[in-house]
């Protein structure tokens, strides 16, 4: 799911929705900051029991995965 600078969803399908586009925005620019090299792209791994979610940041545009355990 792409996510543009003012926090909404650009495109995308599944189970984020608008809600957390702010809340993974910011966690993609934290991310971004825990390192000088500005070629470095940090991803940002969330899990849990029932899935994960992979964030990542590409110039103005983040992307985040959810994906579900089955």
């Amino acid at each position: 799911m792409g996510l543009s600078p003012s926090f909404s969803i650009s495109a995308g399908r599944g189970t984020l929705s608008d809600e957390h586009a702010g809340i993974i925005s910011v966690l993609a620019q934290q991310a971004a900051k825990l390192t000088s090299d500005p070629t470095d792209t940090p991803v940002v791994c969330l899990e849990s029991d029932n899935g994960n979610i992979m964030i990542q940041k590409h110039d103005s545009i983040t992307v985040a995965v959810h994906k579900l355990l089955s």
